[in-house]
């Protein structure tokens, strides 16, 4: 390394204000109070363009082991790199590569401020889970906890040491591609989630090179978005934003999340890159956050095109006041700051506020004692890919799995001696199954279907792929084109189906028509899947569905026809196994709906917390009256409610039991029950406790998640489950505007769904 007079001078200034020696790193390392003096002794010897620097995020722009960018954009960017005007790349990745970036900014910069590299690790870095919805149907939280546990020990082994995730937002309209990303339609199984996300990427020691910092998005709204179109405006009311939208945000915050991602939309007319609400008063005042927020790409100038920026400097204005931190390509703070500060449009105080969080999470990951910590070539080597984590994805992928209908037993499949026809092209798919999001995995790394039953040699499988799903083969950046033209293999597909024991039907949507930018108006199988579908049924009634998919469908007409169902999802890189496992019941199915399935679209939104109108039913003296809230050609029920799974077994639900029917504010309520398993598989049931308020200042819901547990129990055993409900369970966002238990009148619902078996009334007092 090459070390001029500046250099040494400002290593001795960082030894003074910094005690930067080997004992006292480890002391401040320990203490986390040291860390914000660390903070402002680097701010007090930086340089407003450097403070301002740390604020700005560029795009990995270059080969960064080959020779230096010349013109253009990338030239520019390298020479900011240089100059210490860059605080976070993003996309870089590999550990060399990595470590070439970050030398520039440890050795070439003035004071040797390192790198912190963003990169969207969001189920899985290369060895993929399944995409983060299917995850969610597991309900395991301690799963859902190791899945992105080992996403961060793969991820850091080449050089990330931040992610872009979780995603927390709810929402309730399948329409909107990035349900493939979050938990689904409820604010407290997604709080849970967002919590063991949160605590799975980066550990109980942030520093530890194997943890990378995690980022709560999308602040906040984005899964409302009007219609389900992507970045759309979003229009919601003050209780629907506290108790709906606000609760994983603040569970992530209360995790102890490092960073939070703004989001695109607007909220009440101001985008939220711009929302001083949002970002200055909830997330920083009200919840005391002390990491950063970073606009999402290029979110800054898009305040332009809304019509409430007027121009980058003004975005760059709006976008500090109001409390973002780091600009995520958007050459707003790089550009303009400077001037803002210096015409006094800007307090530099807001500068050191935003370029100290930054920092801080910097020393957390312990960058400032190791610039180098995640670039360890051998480490690299024998973590990327490696068994453990594929263990892990196999597990992850089967506990995913929800069997949605299972008529006359068809599954589990018997190992031997039956023909099975395999029909669908996303049978034979290994690019598919990898789902959205996953851009440091490869294409062809899943395992397909046919290869998973390839394990189970002893049944004769006949394979028909019908017609093609897609033309060409997708990416990332291009829409997924449908074959609707050319029926080749139609004929033949029937025809395979004829005389078999079994037809394994594999239909649904490619990886990529869900996930960012990726709505849709149709949730019918695309192309000529349905049209196959009822076709082979005409010949062969014994077939089972397979569906592999990021979002809910519309499939009233399986539903109807098709004796089982197994909603497969996008599964990730074990997905052929975990499907093989889970159809010849090596692995008995356990997964709930963490979303409601529509009976067809014009049902959307659709979700089971919703609230009665002051017309929820035809009025007892006319039963036959069209006065009330429905539809006239469809019921308003779902197809397939929240919470809903079945299981290769079955579950009985009996004796619940209250332990008083009233408590006071400071008592607590047990509620118990007997679950006991009533078939002939060992299997695992995920109880779910919903309540209603039944009278309160703010309309309450129907029903709300208040509890749930995963339940394993062998054949005819029986066990005896409990939940306790306190006041904290009763809290919601008022229309005191604040978050209260209001004394009244409550009732308790235990199942196995959110269409519920068991009931149960008690009251809180009001002292």
């Amino acid at each position: 390394m090459k070390i001029n007079i500046l250099t040494t001078y400002c290593a001795l200034v960082m030894l003074l204000f910094m005690g930067c020696n080997t004992k006292q790193k480890h002391k401040m390392n320990t203490q986390t109070d040291h860390i914000g003096q660390k903070v402002d002794s680097l701010l007090r010897i930086m340089t407003l363009e450097e403070k301002i620097g740390q604020m700005n995020q560029y795009n990995g722009f270059w080969n960064v082991t080959g020779p230096s960018p010349e013109g253009g954009d990338a030239a520019l960017k390298y020479k900011h790199l240089e100059a210490g005007l860059v605080g976070s790349m993003l996309n870089v990745r590999g550990a060399a590569e990595v470590r070439a970036v970050q030398e520039i900014a440890v050795e070439k910069t003035r004071l040797g401020i390192p790198l912190i590299i963003g990169f969207d690790v969001i189920h899985g870095y290369k060895t993929l889970t399944p995409i983060p919805l299917a995850e969610s149907a597991s309900w395991d939280l301690e799963a859902i906890k190791t899945s992105a546990k080992n996403a961060a020990i793969e991820a850091s082994a080449e050089g990330i040491n931040w992610t872009f995730a979780p995603m927390v937002d709810i929402s309730r309209d399948a329409r909107w591609g990035r349900v493939m990303e979050g938990a689904g339609e409820d604010p407290f199984l997604g709080s849970r989630i967002a919590e063991a996300r949160v605590k799975g990427f980066q550990g109980d020691d942030l520093s530890q090179y194997n943890t990378i910092a995690a980022c709560a998005k999308h602040f906040a709204g984005y899964g409302f978005s009007e219609a389900g179109r992507d970045y759309n405006t979003v229009d919601v009311g003050t209780s629907t934003l506290h108790n709906i939208i606000f609760p994983p945000f603040k569970a992530a915050t209360d995790a102890g999340v490092r960073t939070f991602m703004n989001s695109f939309n607007e909220l009440n007319g101001i985008p939220a890159t711009g929302n001083t609400f949002l970002q200055r008063e909830i997330l920083k005042k009200d919840w005391g956050f002390n990491g950063f927020i970073v606009s999402d790409w290029g979110s800054m100038r898009e305040m332009i095109a809304h019509g409430h920026a007027v121009d980058n400097e003004h975005a760059a204005e709006l976008s500090l006041k109001a409390g973002s931190d780091m600009d995520m390509e958007s050459y707003a703070y790089i550009r303009h700051l400077v001037k803002l500060v210096k015409d006094g449009k800007i307090d530099e105080a807001l500068i050191n506020d935003a370029a100290g969080r930054i920092l801080r999470v910097k020393y957390e990951l312990g960058l400032f004692d190791d610039p180098y910590k995640y670039c360890d070539l051998d480490r690299e080597k024998d973590i990327v890919g490696n068994k453990d984590l594929h263990d892990g994805a196999l597990d992850m992928a089967k506990k995913s799995i929800v069997l949605l209908k299972n008529e006359n037993q068809l599954l589990p499949l018997k190992k031997q001696g039956l023909n099975i026809a395999v029909i669908g092209d996303l049978a034979n798919d290994k690019t598919s199954p990898l789902g959205s999001w996953r851009i440091a995995a490869e294409d062809g790394t899943a395992i397909s279907v046919l290869e998973g039953l390839g394990n189970y040699p002893n049944n004769n499988i006949t394979y028909a792929s019908g017609p093609k799903l897609y033309k060409g083969i997708p990416d990332f950046t291009t829409e997924v084109d449908i074959n609707t033209t050319d029926k080749s293999g139609f004929n033949e597909a029937v025809n395979a189906a004829k005389n078999k024991d079994v037809v394994l039907m594999v239909l649904g949507e490619h990886g990529f028509q869900s996930g960012e930018g990726r709505s849709r108006t149709n949730l019918e199988l695309p192309g000529f899947q349905q049209e196959l579908l009822e076709a082979v049924y005409k010949v062969n009634k014994n077939v089972v569905l397979v569906l592999m998919n990021g979002r809910p469908l519309a499939i009233n007409w399986a539903d109807q026809n098709i004796p089982s169902i197994v909603e497969a999802w996008q599964l990730g890189t074990q997905s052929g196994h975990a499907i093989a496992q889970v159809l010849y019941g090596d692995y008995n199915p356990s997964g709930k709906l963490p979303m409601t399935f529509p009976k067809n679209i014009g049902q959307i939104p659709i979700y089971y917390n919703y609230k009665n109108t002051g017309r929820p039913s035809p009025s007892d003296h006319d039963a036959n009256t069209v006065f009330w809230s429905h539809y006239g050609d469809v019921g308003n029920e779902p197809l397939y409610e929240f919470g809903y799974g079945l299981s290769y077994t079955t579950f009985k639900y009996e004796n619940m039991k209250l332990s008083s029917n009233a408590f006071k504010p400071d008592g607590t309520l047990e509620v118990s029950f007997t679950l006991t398993n009533t078939g002939n598989y060992e299997g695992k049931e995920v109880v779910q406790m919903y309540i209603r308020d039944l009278f309160a200042s703010s309309t309450r819901p129907v029903k709300e998640l208040k509890g749930f547990e995963l339940v394993n129990l062998k054949p005819g055993a029986s066990k005896t489950v409990s939940f306790t409900i306190d006041s904290k369970t009763l809290e919601f966002y008022s229309a005191n505007n604040k978050w209260e238990a209001e004394p009244g009148d409550f009732k308790v619902f235990i199942g196995g769904s959110s269409n519920t078996v068991l009931e149960a009334d008690f009251s809180l007092s009001s002292n």
